[in-house]
């Protein structure tokens, strides 16, 4: 069980990005210690919504006073979670799971790979590898996924990296997904990070293997307590788990990030 606390946060801003896309900066205590990678558990005010909503951690400020989180509206938490005005108050518990082991990224050609709402947590990650003095890779490209031609975020992307987009309809970039746009584009890496959808995930494991190229997958599953106390969002690992004694692994805290070598996707 873990030992951290809800706390409350400032609602410093709040817009809409894309259709039901929004972005949420909030000034708490949390940014200091928060990780590219790592997720927060969102309160709602509606009591009969016991649990948090888990959504991942956008960007954090140089300064490590705030967060940003950018989310999509998928039922009455993150509904709520829209109607925020700067001056309010939300509780949130974190920061939650592990990180990007960036570290595996030093003097390397690396590849974030995101699609869908998989995209916002690797900004920080993308901002963490190519920036400044402290960079730590050796060349950071970044390969996202959207549905369509509402690529928010993608400006950002830009700034920290040599960007590629894939979108389902092909409306831009390469049509399908980011797979085959890493192949359109003979994208040649050593390490991926990435973030996104199971079957997404899973074909970016397969490609690694086939290629020879580490990857590193950060797993996007409904989370209930947040914590690893109610075993709700179990994945198969290749390893027995010390808690619960098999070949599992619990993604709110031993991951969201996996090696893909220890899955058994």
């Amino acid at each position: 069980m873990t030992n951290k606390m809800k706390k409350e946060a400032k609602v410093l801003s709040q817009k809409l990005l894309a259709d039901g896309i929004f972005d949420l900066w909030l000034e708490t205590e949390i940014a200091k210690d928060t990780c590219p990678g790592q997720f927060v558990g969102v309160y709602t005010v509606n009591k009969a919504a016991l649990l948090p909503r888990p959504i991942s951690v956008c960007e954090v400020n140089k300064e490590k006073t705030a967060i940003r989180l950018v989310y999509r509206v998928v039922g009455t938490g993150t509904a709520e979670f829209a109607l925020y005005q700067p001056g309010d108050y939300m509780m949130i518990l974190g920061p939650l799971g592990n990180g990007f082991p960036l570290e595996k990224a030093e003097g390397k050609k690396v590849v974030l790979m995101g699609g869908g709402i998989g995209v916002p947590p690797l900004l920080e990650t993308v901002k963490r590898l190519g920036e400044g003095t402290n960079k730590k890779a050796l060349e950071v490209m970044t390969v996202m996924g959207y549905r369509n031609s509402e690529t928010f975020l993608s400006d950002e992307f830009e700034k920290y990296s040599r960007l590629y987009i894939a979108s389902d309809d092909g409306s831009v970039g390469t049509k399908g997904n980011v797979i085959d746009a890493l192949k359109e584009k003979k994208i040649d890496c050593d390490v991926i990070f990435a973030c996104g959808p199971m079957p997404m995930l899973r074909g970016i494991k397969a490609y690694a293997q086939e290629n020879g190229i580490k990857a590193y997958l950060s797993l996007e599953e409904r989370m209930a307590c947040g914590v690893g106390a109610c075993l709700g969002c179990i994945c198969k690992t290749k390893k027995v788990d010390d808690h619960s004694h098999v070949k599992n692994a619990r993604i709110c805290t031993d991951g969201p990030v996996f090696d893909a070598d220890d899955l058994d996707m």
